[in-house]
Protein backbone atom coordinates (compact mmCIF):
# COMPACT_ATOMS: atom_id res chain seq x y z
CA UNK A 1 0.00 0.00 0.00
CA UNK A 2 1.27 3.46 -0.89
CA UNK A 3 0.45 6.76 0.81
CA UNK A 4 0.60 10.16 -0.85
CA UNK A 5 -0.93 13.57 -0.21
CA UNK A 6 -1.34 17.06 -1.60
CA UNK A 7 -2.84 20.33 -0.43
CA UNK A 8 -5.72 22.03 -2.19
CA UNK A 9 -7.25 25.47 -1.74
CA UNK A 10 -11.05 25.37 -1.76
CA UNK A 11 -12.50 28.66 -3.01
CA UNK A 12 -15.88 29.59 -1.56
CA UNK A 13 -18.60 30.87 -3.90
CA UNK A 14 -19.29 33.69 -1.45
CA UNK A 15 -17.89 34.81 1.88
CA UNK A 16 -18.88 32.33 4.59
CA UNK A 17 -19.76 34.21 7.78
CA UNK A 18 -20.20 32.50 11.14
CA UNK A 19 -19.69 33.66 14.71
CA UNK A 20 -16.04 32.52 14.58
CA UNK A 21 -15.19 34.79 11.61
CA UNK A 22 -15.49 35.33 7.85
CA UNK A 23 -13.92 32.98 5.29
CA UNK A 24 -13.35 33.08 1.52
CA UNK A 25 -11.46 29.79 1.21
CA UNK A 26 -10.48 26.65 3.07
CA UNK A 27 -7.18 24.78 2.83
CA UNK A 28 -7.69 21.06 2.25
CA UNK A 29 -5.35 18.10 2.61
CA UNK A 30 -6.12 15.27 0.19
CA UNK A 31 -4.80 11.82 1.18
CA UNK A 32 -4.43 8.95 -1.27
CA UNK A 33 -3.96 5.29 -0.33
CA UNK A 34 -3.22 3.08 -3.32
CA UNK A 35 -2.82 -0.66 -3.90
CA UNK A 36 -3.09 -2.85 -7.00
CA UNK A 37 -3.92 0.14 -9.24
CA UNK A 38 -6.85 1.11 -6.95
CA UNK A 39 -6.92 4.43 -5.11
CA UNK A 40 -8.78 5.43 -1.98
CA UNK A 41 -9.30 9.08 -1.07
CA UNK A 42 -9.71 10.94 2.20
CA UNK A 43 -9.74 14.60 3.14
CA UNK A 44 -9.33 16.95 6.07
CA UNK A 45 -9.48 20.73 6.11
CA UNK A 46 -7.85 23.50 8.11
CA UNK A 47 -10.37 24.96 10.56
CA UNK A 48 -8.90 27.77 12.66
CA UNK A 49 -11.32 27.43 15.60
CA UNK A 50 -10.29 23.77 15.89
CA UNK A 51 -6.61 24.78 15.85
CA UNK A 52 -5.89 22.84 12.65
CA UNK A 53 -2.61 23.47 10.81
CA UNK A 54 -2.09 21.28 7.74
CA UNK A 55 1.69 21.69 7.80
CA UNK A 56 1.69 19.87 11.15
CA UNK A 57 -0.38 17.06 9.63
CA UNK A 58 2.05 16.77 6.71
CA UNK A 59 4.98 16.52 9.12
CA UNK A 60 3.13 13.74 10.94
CA UNK A 61 2.41 11.91 7.68
CA UNK A 62 6.11 11.93 6.84
CA UNK A 63 6.83 10.36 10.22
CA UNK A 64 4.25 7.58 9.92
CA UNK A 65 4.38 6.98 6.15
CA UNK A 66 6.48 3.81 6.40
CA UNK A 67 4.21 2.32 9.08
CA UNK A 68 1.13 3.02 6.96
CA UNK A 69 2.67 1.64 3.79
CA UNK A 70 3.90 -1.54 5.44
CA UNK A 71 0.49 -2.35 6.92
CA UNK A 72 -1.41 -5.22 5.35
CA UNK A 73 -4.74 -4.76 3.65
CA UNK A 74 -7.21 -5.78 6.37
CA UNK A 75 -10.81 -4.90 7.17
CA UNK A 76 -11.15 -1.13 7.75
CA UNK A 77 -12.22 -1.62 11.37
CA UNK A 78 -9.00 -3.51 12.04
CA UNK A 79 -7.00 -0.84 10.20
CA UNK A 80 -8.65 1.78 12.43
CA UNK A 81 -7.42 -0.02 15.54
CA UNK A 82 -3.94 0.38 14.09
CA UNK A 83 -4.55 4.11 13.46
CA UNK A 84 -5.47 4.55 17.12
CA UNK A 85 -1.97 3.42 18.11
CA UNK A 86 -0.44 6.32 16.17
CA UNK A 87 -1.90 9.05 18.42
CA UNK A 88 -3.17 11.15 15.51
CA UNK A 89 -5.38 14.23 15.57
CA UNK A 90 -8.99 13.24 14.83
CA UNK A 91 -9.02 15.24 11.57
CA UNK A 92 -5.99 13.40 10.19
CA UNK A 93 -7.19 10.04 11.52
CA UNK A 94 -10.51 10.63 9.76
CA UNK A 95 -8.84 11.30 6.41
CA UNK A 96 -6.82 8.08 6.66
CA UNK A 97 -9.83 6.06 7.82
CA UNK A 98 -12.03 7.34 4.97
CA UNK A 99 -9.30 6.76 2.40
CA UNK A 100 -8.89 3.18 3.61
CA UNK A 101 -12.67 2.50 3.46
CA UNK A 102 -12.64 3.83 -0.11
CA UNK A 103 -9.61 1.74 -1.08
CA UNK A 104 -10.85 -1.44 0.64
CA UNK A 105 -14.22 -1.27 -1.09
CA UNK A 106 -12.58 -0.76 -4.47
CA UNK A 107 -10.27 -3.74 -3.88
CA UNK A 108 -13.27 -5.87 -2.84
CA UNK A 109 -15.50 -4.46 -5.63
CA UNK A 110 -18.15 -3.60 -3.04
CA UNK A 111 -19.74 -0.32 -2.05
CA UNK A 112 -19.58 0.91 1.53
CA UNK A 113 -23.21 -0.10 2.01
CA UNK A 114 -22.59 -3.63 0.76
CA UNK A 115 -19.60 -3.97 3.06
CA UNK A 116 -21.69 -2.89 6.05
CA UNK A 117 -24.99 -4.49 5.01
CA UNK A 118 -26.75 -1.13 5.23
CA UNK A 119 -30.27 -1.22 3.82
CA UNK A 120 -31.10 2.02 2.03
CA UNK A 121 -34.78 2.76 2.56
CA UNK A 122 -34.56 6.54 2.42
CA UNK A 123 -32.10 9.39 2.68
CA UNK A 124 -32.57 12.59 4.68
CA UNK A 125 -32.57 15.84 2.73
CA UNK A 126 -29.60 18.12 3.29
CA UNK A 127 -29.88 21.64 4.58
CA UNK A 128 -28.14 24.62 2.97
CA UNK A 129 -26.17 27.07 5.09
CA UNK A 130 -27.17 30.72 5.27
CA UNK A 131 -24.35 32.90 6.60
CA UNK A 132 -24.64 35.53 9.30
CA UNK A 133 -26.50 38.60 8.06
CA UNK A 134 -29.51 40.69 9.08
CA UNK A 135 -32.61 38.47 9.22
CA UNK A 136 -34.15 40.33 6.27
CA UNK A 137 -31.19 39.41 4.07
CA UNK A 138 -31.24 35.81 5.26
CA UNK A 139 -34.95 35.59 4.42
CA UNK A 140 -34.29 36.94 0.93
CA UNK A 141 -31.62 34.29 0.27
CA UNK A 142 -33.90 31.52 1.56
CA UNK A 143 -36.82 32.61 -0.63
CA UNK A 144 -34.60 32.86 -3.71
CA UNK A 145 -33.13 29.37 -3.23
CA UNK A 146 -34.36 26.09 -4.76
CA UNK A 147 -33.36 24.21 -1.59
CA UNK A 148 -36.03 23.25 0.94
CA UNK A 149 -34.09 23.02 4.21
CA UNK A 150 -31.79 25.68 5.66
CA UNK A 151 -29.38 26.07 8.53
CA UNK A 152 -29.26 29.75 9.45
CA UNK A 153 -26.10 30.99 11.14
CA UNK A 154 -26.45 33.40 14.06
CA UNK A 155 -24.07 35.62 15.98
CA UNK A 156 -26.13 36.16 19.09
CA UNK A 157 -29.92 35.97 19.04
CA UNK A 158 -32.09 38.59 17.34
CA UNK A 159 -35.09 37.97 19.59
CA UNK A 160 -37.34 40.47 17.83
CA UNK A 161 -36.93 39.01 14.33
CA UNK A 162 -35.71 35.42 14.61
CA UNK A 163 -39.17 33.86 14.27
CA UNK A 164 -39.69 35.74 10.96
CA UNK A 165 -37.49 33.06 9.38
CA UNK A 166 -40.32 30.59 9.89
CA UNK A 167 -42.59 32.61 7.58
CA UNK A 168 -40.53 31.62 4.52
CA UNK A 169 -42.39 28.34 4.22
CA UNK A 170 -39.08 26.45 4.27
CA UNK A 171 -37.72 24.18 7.00
CA UNK A 172 -35.39 26.24 9.17
CA UNK A 173 -32.73 25.29 11.71
CA UNK A 174 -30.55 27.71 13.70
CA UNK A 175 -26.83 27.39 14.35
CA UNK A 176 -25.34 29.85 16.82
CA UNK A 177 -21.81 28.39 16.81
CA UNK A 178 -21.76 28.95 20.61
CA UNK A 179 -22.96 32.59 20.40
CA UNK A 180 -26.22 32.42 22.44
CA UNK A 181 -26.34 33.52 26.07
CA UNK A 182 -28.07 31.62 28.86
CA UNK A 183 -30.87 34.21 28.62
CA UNK A 184 -31.18 33.61 24.86
CA UNK A 185 -31.49 29.88 25.45
CA UNK A 186 -34.18 30.32 28.10
CA UNK A 187 -36.05 32.68 25.78
CA UNK A 188 -36.07 30.01 23.05
CA UNK A 189 -36.74 26.90 25.07
CA UNK A 190 -39.68 28.53 26.90
CA UNK A 191 -41.33 29.82 23.70
CA UNK A 192 -43.78 27.49 21.92
CA UNK A 193 -42.85 28.98 18.52
CA UNK A 194 -39.40 27.44 18.92
CA UNK A 195 -40.83 23.98 18.23
CA UNK A 196 -41.17 25.08 14.58
CA UNK A 197 -37.38 25.18 14.13
CA UNK A 198 -36.02 21.82 12.95
CA UNK A 199 -33.26 22.06 15.57
CA UNK A 200 -31.03 24.64 17.25
CA UNK A 201 -27.37 23.73 17.10
CA UNK A 202 -24.60 24.37 19.63
CA UNK A 203 -26.15 27.39 21.35
CA UNK A 204 -23.58 27.78 24.14
CA UNK A 205 -19.77 27.59 24.37
CA UNK A 206 -18.36 24.10 24.83
CA UNK A 207 -19.20 22.69 28.26
CA UNK A 208 -21.66 25.48 29.13
CA UNK A 209 -24.78 23.49 28.29
CA UNK A 210 -26.28 23.29 31.80
CA UNK A 211 -29.05 25.79 30.99
CA UNK A 212 -30.37 23.61 28.19
CA UNK A 213 -33.27 21.22 28.74
CA UNK A 214 -34.32 18.75 26.10
CA UNK A 215 -37.79 18.56 27.74
CA UNK A 216 -38.83 22.10 26.80
CA UNK A 217 -39.67 23.62 23.39
CA UNK A 218 -36.22 23.60 21.74
CA UNK A 219 -34.71 20.67 19.88
CA UNK A 220 -31.15 21.35 21.02
CA UNK A 221 -28.44 19.73 18.91
CA UNK A 222 -24.86 19.24 20.15
CA UNK A 223 -21.99 19.92 17.76
CA UNK A 224 -18.74 20.94 19.45
CA UNK A 225 -20.15 19.67 22.75
CA UNK A 226 -20.15 16.10 21.37
CA UNK A 227 -16.73 15.11 20.10
CA UNK A 228 -17.01 11.34 20.47
CA UNK A 229 -18.93 8.51 22.12
CA UNK A 230 -17.72 9.41 25.64
CA UNK A 231 -19.82 12.61 25.65
CA UNK A 232 -23.24 11.06 25.03
CA UNK A 233 -24.40 10.18 28.54
CA UNK A 234 -23.56 13.50 30.20
CA UNK A 235 -25.30 15.45 27.42
CA UNK A 236 -28.47 13.37 27.56
CA UNK A 237 -30.54 15.62 29.89
CA UNK A 238 -29.74 18.66 27.76
CA UNK A 239 -29.60 17.71 24.09
CA UNK A 240 -32.03 15.63 22.04
CA UNK A 241 -29.84 15.49 18.91
CA UNK A 242 -26.16 15.29 17.98
CA UNK A 243 -24.28 16.47 14.91
CA UNK A 244 -21.74 13.85 13.86
CA UNK A 245 -18.90 15.15 11.69
CA UNK A 246 -16.31 12.65 10.51
CA UNK A 247 -13.31 14.90 11.10
CA UNK A 248 -14.55 15.77 14.56
CA UNK A 249 -15.01 12.17 15.75
CA UNK A 250 -12.11 10.62 13.81
CA UNK A 251 -13.65 9.03 10.74
CA UNK A 252 -16.29 6.66 9.43
CA UNK A 253 -15.37 3.81 11.77
CA UNK A 254 -15.93 5.70 15.05
CA UNK A 255 -18.96 7.44 13.52
CA UNK A 256 -20.62 4.05 13.02
CA UNK A 257 -20.10 3.27 16.71
CA UNK A 258 -21.22 6.76 17.76
CA UNK A 259 -24.44 6.45 15.75
CA UNK A 260 -25.20 3.06 17.31
CA UNK A 261 -24.71 4.32 20.87
CA UNK A 262 -26.56 7.59 20.25
CA UNK A 263 -29.55 5.61 18.99
CA UNK A 264 -29.57 3.51 22.18
CA UNK A 265 -29.76 6.72 24.23
CA UNK A 266 -32.63 8.13 22.19
CA UNK A 267 -30.79 10.87 20.29
CA UNK A 268 -31.74 12.04 16.82
CA UNK A 269 -28.65 12.06 14.61
CA UNK A 270 -27.38 14.44 11.97
CA UNK A 271 -24.49 13.69 9.65
CA UNK A 272 -22.74 17.02 9.16
CA UNK A 273 -19.70 18.41 7.41
CA UNK A 274 -17.12 21.15 7.29
CA UNK A 275 -16.47 23.10 4.09
CA UNK A 276 -15.13 20.15 2.10
CA UNK A 277 -14.79 18.85 -1.43
CA UNK A 278 -16.76 15.90 -2.78
CA UNK A 279 -14.10 13.66 -1.18
CA UNK A 280 -15.24 14.53 2.33
CA UNK A 281 -18.91 14.91 1.39
CA UNK A 282 -19.03 11.44 -0.20
CA UNK A 283 -17.78 9.93 3.05
CA UNK A 284 -20.53 11.75 4.95
CA UNK A 285 -23.26 10.74 2.51
CA UNK A 286 -22.25 7.10 2.98
CA UNK A 287 -23.64 7.34 6.54
CA UNK A 288 -26.75 9.33 5.65
CA UNK A 289 -29.04 6.27 5.33
CA UNK A 290 -28.69 5.64 9.09
CA UNK A 291 -29.17 9.28 10.16
CA UNK A 292 -32.21 11.50 10.72
CA UNK A 293 -30.80 14.79 9.42
CA UNK A 294 -28.15 15.76 6.91
CA UNK A 295 -26.11 18.95 6.64
CA UNK A 296 -23.84 18.08 3.73
CA UNK A 297 -23.75 21.21 1.62
CA UNK A 298 -19.98 21.74 2.01
CA UNK A 299 -19.21 20.80 -1.58
CA UNK A 300 -21.98 23.08 -2.85
CA UNK A 301 -20.34 26.06 -1.15
CA UNK A 302 -17.08 25.83 -3.15
CA UNK A 303 -16.39 26.82 -6.76
CA UNK A 304 -13.45 24.54 -7.56
CA UNK A 305 -14.37 21.00 -6.54
CA UNK A 306 -11.74 18.51 -7.70
CA UNK A 307 -13.55 15.20 -7.24
CA UNK A 308 -16.76 13.36 -8.06
CA UNK A 309 -18.66 10.71 -6.14
CA UNK A 310 -21.84 11.02 -4.09
CA UNK A 311 -23.36 14.46 -4.36
CA UNK A 312 -26.08 16.86 -3.22
CA UNK A 313 -28.48 18.51 -5.64
CA UNK A 314 -30.73 21.22 -4.13
CA UNK A 315 -30.71 19.17 -0.95
CA UNK A 316 -31.33 15.73 -2.46
CA UNK A 317 -28.56 13.26 -1.65
CA UNK A 318 -27.34 11.34 -4.70
CA UNK A 319 -25.65 8.22 -3.38
CA UNK A 320 -22.98 6.57 -5.52
CA UNK A 321 -23.27 2.81 -6.03
CA UNK A 322 -19.64 2.51 -7.10
CA UNK A 323 -17.17 0.46 -5.03
CA UNK A 324 -15.79 1.96 -1.84
CA UNK A 325 -17.02 5.50 -1.33
CA UNK A 326 -17.27 5.98 -5.09
CA UNK A 327 -14.71 8.78 -5.18
CA UNK A 328 -12.78 9.75 -8.31
CA UNK A 329 -10.58 12.72 -9.14
CA UNK A 330 -11.62 15.14 -11.90
CA UNK A 331 -8.75 17.62 -11.57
Amino acid sequence: MNLSWQTKKLSLKETFSISYGNYDFRDSLLLVLSCQSKKGYGECVAINYYGIHLEEFIATLKQIQTQIEQHKIVHPKEFYRFLLTLDLHSFLRSALDCAFWDLFGKLESQSFHQLNEIIINSLPESSYTISIAPVEEQIRKIKESDWHKFKVKCNGLDRENIFDLLNTGKKIALDSNTSFSDEDCNFLQNNELTTNFSYIEQPRPVGKFQVLSKNLHANWMADEDCQDISYLEKLQPHYSAVNIKLMKCGGITPALELITEARKLGYKIMIGCMTESTVGISAGIALAPICDYADLDGGNLISNDFAKGSSVETGKLILSDDPGLGIEMIS
